[in-house]
């Protein structure tokens, strides 16, 4: 995949959920179910900001706003691994 950047089109290459976190088991993104579904394989979303883990300065964090329903509404920003991602739709598994 090349390189993602600010305002790229992208889409999820599986199902994302909201992980618990390691150390306390909350959900990731609060107000959110641990383990709910936040955005399906094959959603499309826009890249609105880019950044890392402090624990992994090396490892870029995408947050990426997906598409809610067929009128565009855009969900919450949620944290992405590149390998989360794909920019060609054809690839996004179904």
């Amino acid at each position: 995949m090349g390189q993602i950047q600010m305002g790229d089109l992208v889409y999820a290459a599986g199902d994302l959920y909201n992980d618990p976190v390691e150390e306390t088991g909350e959900a990731a993104i609060p107000g959110r179910f641990v383990n709910e579904l936040l955005a399906p394989a094959g959603a499309r979303g826009v890249v609105v900001n880019i950044g890392h883990a402090e624990a992994e300065p090396d490892t870029d964090i995408f947050l990426v706003r997906f598409e809610l329903d067929g009128e565009g509404t855009l969900s919450e920003p949620i944290g992405c691994l590149a390998e989360e991602l794909y920019q060609t739709e054809s690839k996004a598994s179904a």
